[in-house]
């Protein structure tokens, strides 16, 4: 015997209603929490704070702010031996490993070959190097076309790492940079 057909057409019936008016709410709702997902303002600005690896001292913040043309890198590092230093967006936005390893390779989500961040052909994390003065001191500011704040090749979530040495521009896969002395991570920031 069905249990449904043995209830009086009013409780069907009503059954039917309650469930119509559930679906009118469940897809009101999927409606407002989709406009509200559309209303996310845009990703415009981010932070890394970078901390040294074991047995290093250098330390660092590096702003990145969505700009005509790219993306301006603002780094100022502290604590770096005298001359120039690979710097690298990697893959993995995870400082959890001494040597700054966990982070993983640089950040490369179109398979290309490493190089300069003014070459055509280059991984999107390469930024070049920064340039210490006498007293450990660099400073960057550059506008970088092949960076992003959001999409599917964004940098927000992923590491950020300063070299021991300098990066060669050419040398595959890395530019010969050396051991990591510096891991940040990247992450959303207030808009300035």
């Amino acid at each position: 015997m069905n249990t449904i057909h043995s209830l009086p057409s009013f409780l069907r019936f009503g059954g039917a209603l309650v469930a119509a008016a559930f679906l009118t709410q469940f897809t009101r709702a999927a409606d407002e929490h989709a406009a509200h997902m559309m209303a996310v303002p845009a990703i415009t600005s981010a932070v890394a704070v970078l901390i040294p690896t074991e047995g290093n001292d250098v330390h660092g913040t590096v702003r990145f702010t969505k700009v005509a043309g790219g993306v301006r890198v603002v780094a100022d590092v502290t604590g770096l031996t005298p001359g120039a230093h690979g710097f690298h967006v990697h893959e993995f936005g995870d400082a959890s490993s001494a040597d700054g390893t966990a982070a993983g390779g640089h950040f490369n989500p179109a398979h290309g070959n490493h190089g300069g961040p003014a070459d055509a052909q280059r991984h999107a994390g390469d930024l070049g190097n920064l340039e210490a003065d006498a007293s450990g001191h660099a400073t960057l500011d550059h506008v970088d076309a092949g960076l992003s704040l959001d999409g599917g090749n964004s940098i927000i979530g992923r590491g950020l790492i300063v070299h021991a040495s300098p990066d060669d521009l050419k040398t595959q896969p890395t530019g010969n940079a050396g051991k990591r002395v510096a891991c940040g991570v990247i992450g959303l920031a207030k808009a300035p």
